[in-house]
């Protein structure tokens, strides 16, 4: 169990830093965004040639402190963190040292410090403070959809790799480096932003056949462009009925499939038995069994 620094000052701190329900923690985090908005602002704007001329030595001053800010708010964490290496091997104490690194780098490489706009990552934060992921359940099953049909999008690309690269290698024969087809990595390319429906349209088909073969591959782009979602869907609306079982019917509680009448005695989806009315887990008491059919 996560025990507190015994040190009262160290206690204070930790629970300004790492905790969202008091007033501090609060307000210290709501300063913490909006230091992060305005530094990549700051760096946005500053990419600008004209705002650079003019408002350079500001937005230079501007983002020190910030980063001298965050330096110390980084160090001051990892002094008050009862277990330091966790906090920064952490997904949020990795994001917290990436964001303090580009200002620093910036002295030794030219340019670096545009990398700053990796502090946007930090934002993420705003999710643990409003505790928008623990209760915004098309989250959850959008996660638990991702999760589920991930074998069959694997499946899908792998599906539509194959499709462009045997395209792209006929486009290479049909029309060859007079059309720009130069090699048959860059006719894949081709492929891909035609299958995509993107067109740039720097490489296009000259022969009647290539064009053909490109009408053809634009038409396919539009229904590959179908799958994905209609994957995502199913899966979508299959954990939404699992997470909700219709009246009439219980949970499993092996797997938590939504859809076992009070008659089964296996449950279809895992094949675990079903003995009783515990492991069925009604959820509507007032339910009446159904015959089987």
């Amino acid at each position: 169990m996560l025990q507190y620094p015994n040190t009262d000052w160290k206690k204070k701190w930790y629970v300004i830093i790492f905790q969202h329900h008091t007033k501090g923690g609060r307000l210290f985090d709501l300063i913490l965004l909006w230091l992060i908005l305005l530094s990549v602002v700051a760096v946005i704007v500053d990419s600008s040639t004209f705002i650079h001329d003019k408002y350079q030595v500001i937005l230079f001053s501007l983002e020190w402190l910030i980063t001298i800010a965050f330096s110390i708010e980084y160090a001051v964490r990892i002094i008050v963190s009862p277990v330091k290496r966790k906090y920064i091997l952490s997904f949020y104490g990795i994001i917290d040292l990436l964001a303090i690194i580009p200002t620093y780098l910036s002295l030794f490489v030219t340019g670096s410090q545009f990398l700053i706009v990796i502090r946007v990552l930090r934002l993420l934060r705003v999710f643990r403070i409003l505790k928008l992921s623990s209760f915004t359940s098309a989250g959850l099953f959008l996660i638990q959809a991702l999760k589920n049909s991930r074998e069959k999008i694997v499946v899908f690309f792998g599906a539509v790799l194959l499709l462009v690269t045997i395209v792209g290698t006929i486009m290479y024969l049909v029309e060859g480096p007079a059309s720009g087809f130069d090699s048959i990595a860059v006719s894949i390319y081709w492929a891909i932003v035609t299958i995509t429906t993107v067109g740039y349209g720097d490489i296009s088909p000259a022969t009647s056949l290539g064009q053909f073969i490109a009408s053809v591959l634009m038409l396919t782009g539009y229904a590959i462009i179908a799958v994905p979602t209609g994957i995502l869907s199913s899966e979508f609306n299959s954990a939404k009925k699992k997470q909700n079982p219709e009246p009439g019917k219980a949970r499993c509680k092996a797997c938590g499939f939504g859809l076992i009448r009070p008659h089964y005695n296996f449950c279809p989806h895992c094949g675990v038995t079903l003995n009783d009315t515990e492991d069925k887990q009604i959820t509507n008491q007032n339910i009446t069994e159904d015959k089987p059919e």
